[in-house]
Formats: structure tokens, C-alpha cells, sequence
């Protein structure tokens, strides 16, 4: 389906979508996931019943409840990350539960749009049933499955399996009637491997501002300029190899010597590669100085950065790496607070030198050079935060919910002549304050801070 792109207003959108029915299906938990959640509680707040399926977090957790105007229904299927025939038998079970679940309350109650959240791609046959039968279906492609999957397990699957997951992926965007994905990089992978362009747009993974919001904690930051006073790093996000918290870990160690009072706060689901991280840090001499938080809700999330100095994003070095744009970059700069981050094609889309304070992708000696520059260049580093949050400003959650709104509006109600709303964030010809630029763009390495070694 092409869909084309002219704006149209939230409140017009709200008034057309209310009474309609939804269902979000996700291989995931529910609330603390937050893409899937912001998209469902938008479209409860433009009038329509929603549902979602998702992941049980423990036997804690209620099966069925009502959240914000949305009923989730969750399945009693862990994630175990325990290999291949797991990930497999885990996706497979969810599938079938999820498919039975769609077609069921397809048939008894109806629904207008239902909203699939990847990984895994082919979860989107779960809607074959209602597709049929006239239902709308969203792909949302938070991750390229075959580079996210070479990130996890390296070079040592065949290719036949690379291969393999491309063509599902083919599949299923070919089935959906609409494709979303967060960045730049994302939409222009999927367009290479012959997605649509008409039915392709782009949903930044931008925070909502009611929650994170500089003035949100008064009198958690610490005063600047005291050489003395402790300096608080912080990492947050899925506690996995390809984020790097043991190459955070690391440049502490190096940066420890010039800020004698470093300190690394982690926030996250406990896994084994945290532990072994922890471990590193001991080995480090730096088992006072990381301290585990465990993981946060936004709104802890939200404090625990507006408590700190800095945000880390020390990523590994893969395909997926390379193309990710983070959404901790955002959620740290609408708190107002610096964020280190790797300096790779997905995030160069939005934001150009003197905006970001950017790292080399996996160099260690490099983040604690960074580190130990943004200690003792506070005021140099005030005014990189001012031009990263112009950036953000032009990708508030408030502009991304209205061009989703408008999608599903257009897309459920496409005989009322709407026209949905393009995302700030579509444009690939374009950096996300305006300027011109070639692709890919290359880096301006004299624009960058020196740095003191």
C-alpha cells in the first residue's frame, strides 16, 4: 500500500480512530518494553479499544490487566537466550498462541488494525487469519533480524542461515500493508532488500517528554567544577555483548587515574554477560565504583539520568552496531546531560560533529580519552548538550505520535480523503537539523574536542 505523505493533525486523527479496535502483538514484556508501548497507549488515546500480547515476566506478573486504557494479555513464555533450538521452540510457541489469540478475537470482536512488533519477523503470520478477513496489518522492524542476529552469534552460523532469515524477512514485508522502523539507516537497509518504498516510513524511538524532562528531578545533579565531587557515568539498556558494558568497564579503569571519584551506574535485566562484566570490574580494582541498580522503569530510568554526569552508549563493533540509532542518545538529551556515543553511520544521520560527543565504535582508549574530556571541559561540553537537544527538539515523541496516528488514521479510515503526516525523521537526503549531506556521511574529525591524554 502506498501511502502518501501530507500532514494532518493529531486531534483530526483522534476523532476518526475513536470506536475502531486494535491488537499489538510483541515477543516481549509489557509496559517496560517502550516502542510497543508508546504505539499502544497512542492509539488508546485516540479513542481506540486496545489489546496486547506479549511476554509474562514471571509468575508475579498478572496474565490480564488494564494499563493506561490498554488490556494486556500476556503468554507464560520466558526468553531464555540459551541457543538456537530454544530462540526457535520460544518464537514457534508464541507464534501459534499468538495466532490462535488474533483469529479468535478477529472473529468474535473485530479489529481494525493489528500492530506487530518485531523480533522475530515472521511473528506477522500470526495476523494471517484477520489479514483475510480485511484487518490491517503493521510491521514495526525495531531491528534488521539477519544483522542483529550475526551480531549476537559472529561468524559461526553458515551463510545458508543468514540467507534464510533475508528471505523471511522479504516475507514478511511483502505481507504487511504498512512498515515502520526507527532510523534512517533501518529504512534505507529494508529498501535495498526490496521493501516498498510507498509503504516504508520511518517512527523515531523518541522518549515521551512528560517523562523525561530536564526540570522532572529537581536537585538530583551534582554541581559542576569540583575536580572532587563524584562523577557518575551512567549505562542503561539491555545488558548484552553488543552494547559493551565490559568496554565501559574497561575505560573507566583507564580514566580512573584523572578522575578519582569515576563512578559507573548500571541499570538492566540481570543476565550472565552482566555478571561476567561485574567480574571484569573487580579484576579492574573497580568493585566500588560500578555499582548494578537492577533493572528501571522510564520514570527510574528517567532518575537515574538525571542523577548522573553521562551517559554511556560503548557499543561493539558489528553490522547492526554500525546502523543503530539508540534511544538512550534521546533520553539522555531530554534530560539536558551529555552522552558519549559511537560514531557510526545510523547516528551520523541525525547528528553532525559539535552536536554529539562521539567515541570510535569499540575503542576503549578512545572512550576514556572522551571520558576524561568531557570531566574537565564543562562548560565546552554545556554547549554540545544545547545543539544535541535542538536535534532532539525537531523529534519529539509528540511530532512521531501524531505521524503515527495519522498512518493508522489513513489507514483504517482510507476512504475519508486524510493524508497522513511524515515523520521528522523520514528524510534520508537530509541530517535531522536540515542540512545537506552526502551519503554516507564521513565523519569531520578536526571538529571534534582535542582531547587530553
Amino acid at each position: 500500500m502506498s501511502i502518501p505523505v501530507q500532514t494532518v493533525g493529531e486531534a483530526t486523527a483522534h476523532g476518526r480512530l475513536a470506536g475502531r479496535r486494535a491488537a499489538a502483538i510483541l515477543f516481549s514484556h509489557c509496559p517496560s518494553d517502550p516502542r510497543p508501548w508508546r504505539a499502544a497507549t497512542a492509539l488508546a488515546s485516540a479513542g481506540m479499544t486496545v489489546e496486547v500480547l506479549c511476554l509474562q515476566d514471571d509468575s508475579a506478573t498478572p496474565r490480564q490487566e488494564t494499563i493506561d486504557g490498554v488490556k494486556v494479555f500476556r503468554v507464560p513464555v520466558q526468553k531464555r537466550r540459551s541457543g538456537k533450538v530454544r530462540y526457535l521452540f520460544e518464537y514457534t510457541s508464541f507464534l501459534l498462541v499468538a495466532a490462535g489469540f488474533l483469529s479468535y478475537r478477529r472473529l468474535r470482536y473485530g479489529y481494525d488494525l493489528i500492530h506487530v512488533h518485531n523480533m522475530p519477523d515472521f511473528l506477522i503470520f500470526a495476523a494471517l487469519v484477520p489479514r483475510i478477513l480485511g484487518t490491517k496489518v503493521i510491521l514495526d522492524m525495531h531491528d534488521p533480524m539477519p544483522e542483529l542476529h550475526e551480531s549476537i552469534a559472529g561468524h559461526k552460523d553458515p551463510r545458508w542461515l543468514g540467507e534464510l532469515l533475508k528471505r523471511i524477512e522479504r516475507l514478511s514485508l511483502r505481507f504487511a500493508d504498512l512498515v515502520l522502523t526507527p532510523n534512517a539507516a533501518f529504512r534505507e537497509l529494508f529498501l535495498s532488500r526490496s521493501c516498498s518504498p510507498g509503504k516504508l516510513h520511518i517512527i523515531m524511538n523518541s522518549p515521551e517528554e512528560e517523562i523525561y524532562h530536564p526540570n522532572a528531578f529537581p536537585g538530583q545533579s551534582q554541581p559542576k567544577g569540583d575536580v572532587r565531587r563524584p562523577f557518575k557515568l551512567l549505562y542503561h539498556g539491555s545488558l548484552v555483548e553488543r552494547n559493551g558494558l565490559d568496554i565501559a568497564i574497561e575505560a573507566v579503569a583507564l580514566a580512573r587515574p584523572y578522575i578519582a571519584n569515576v563512578t559507573l551506574l548500571i541499570c538492566g535485566k540481570r543476565t550472565k554477560y552482566l555478571d561476567a562484566s561485574l567480574a571484569l570490574a573487580k579484576q579492574k580494582g573497580l568493585g566500588d565504583r560500578v555499582c548494578y541498580l537492577g533493572p528501571q522503569s522510564r520514570e527510574g530510568i528517567a532518575r537515574c539520568i538525571a542523577s548522573s554526569d553521562l551517559g554511556l552508549i560503548p557499543n561493539r563493533r558489528s553490522k547492526f552496531t554500525e546502523l543503530n540509532m539508540p534511544t538512550r542518545i534521546f533520553e539522555c538529551l531530554a534530560m539536558g546531560k551529555p552522552v558519549i556515543a559511537p560514531n557510526t553511520r545510523g547516528i551520523r544521520d541525525y547528528f553532525g560533529p559539535g552536536e554529539l560527543l562521539f567515541f570510535e565504535l569499540g575503542n576503549v582508549e578512545d572512550l576514556a580519552r572522551k571520558i576524561q574530556w568531557l570531566f574537565h571541559h564543562p562548560a565546552e561540553v554545556d554547549r554540545i548538550v544545547e545543539r544535541g537537544r535542538r536535534i532532539y527538539q525537531q523529534h519529539l515523541w509528540s511530532s512521531e505520535k501524531a505521524c503515527y496516528l495519522s498512518l493508522v488514521e489513513f489507514m483504517v479510515n482510507r476512504n475519508c480523503g486524510a493524508q497522513p503526516r511524515q515523520s521528522p525523521g523520514a528524510s534520508l537526503e537530509t541530517k535531522g537539523h536540515g542540512e545537506q549531506r552526502e551519503w554516507p556521511p564521513e565523519p569531520n574529525e578536526a571538529s571534534v574536542p582535542p582531547i587530553e591524554k
